[in-house]
């Protein structure tokens, strides 16, 4: 009986721990964070070797990228493949897969283009897409494929549906995202691309801080 305080009182304090995490260090938070208190300037506005924050729509050039759960045309994607796992009489949901593939990265504001480097980044995109697999809900092919190629499956070895959720969100032609990282202005002829103008931003990352993006209305106003 005397330890009933005592397991509220962790209870509680694991509650307000993860409750900390979600707000202030997870992906999400740090992106938000780091975009919302960058300096924002237009693209034609950037200083070679500056680091600033800038807003403009995604525009394609050259190849393109299919998303892999809902078949949709991107320049960039993110999926996340989670599986509920039980311990007793409790249960949590465990990160399975996680895939970000990105193809030829531009935005445009106004008249001016930059392009972002995508070697050392870290985004927050808004999840668009969601599915989920489980009791009498079977994996679609879609999904099972996908489970395959990264040599997972829907199904566990004794032949029920495992409690799968599969998020994925994606950057499509004229979405809206803001970008913050270290600008250098090039020729047209250094980055060759077929885009209508002689000098495109490229911002990258700079001294171990990565090229941070989001498409979150938070960041964008």
């Amino acid at each position: 009986m005397h330890d009933s305080p005592i397991l509220i009182v962790i209870i509680i304090a694991v509650f307000i721990i993860i409750i900390a995490y979600s707000m202030y260090f997870s992906k999400e938070a740090v992106v938000r964070r780091k975009l919302r208190s960058m300096e924002g300037k237009r693209i034609s506005d950037f200083q070679s070797g500056e680091v600033a924050k800038v807003k403009g729509s995604i525009k394609y050039v050259g190849d393109t990228l299919t998303a892999p759960l809902s078949g949709r045309k991107c320049a960039f994607y993110h999926v996340l493949v989670e599986e509920r796992r039980s311990n007793g009489k409790n249960s949590h949901w465990v990160t399975i897969i996680e895939e970000e593939i990105a193809s030829t990265l531009i935005i445009k504001d106004g008249n001016s283009y930059a392009l972002i480097e995508t070697k050392m980044i870290k985004n927050y995109l808004l999840e668009d897409a969601q599915y989920s697999s489980g009791f009498l809900n079977d994996a679609s092919e879609t999904l099972q494929s996908y489970l395959k190629k990264h040599d997972r499956d829907s199904v566990s070895w004794i032949g029920l549906n495992n409690a799968i959720r599969y998020k994925e969100g994606i950057l499509e032609e004229g979405e809206l995202i803001a970008v913050t990282g270290k600008g250098n202005w090039k020729r047209k002829s250094e980055i060759k691309l077929d885009i209508p103008a002689e000098k495109i931003l490229v911002i990258g990352a700079h001294d171990n801080e990565p090229v941070y993006f989001s498409d979150d209305p938070v960041v964008l106003e």
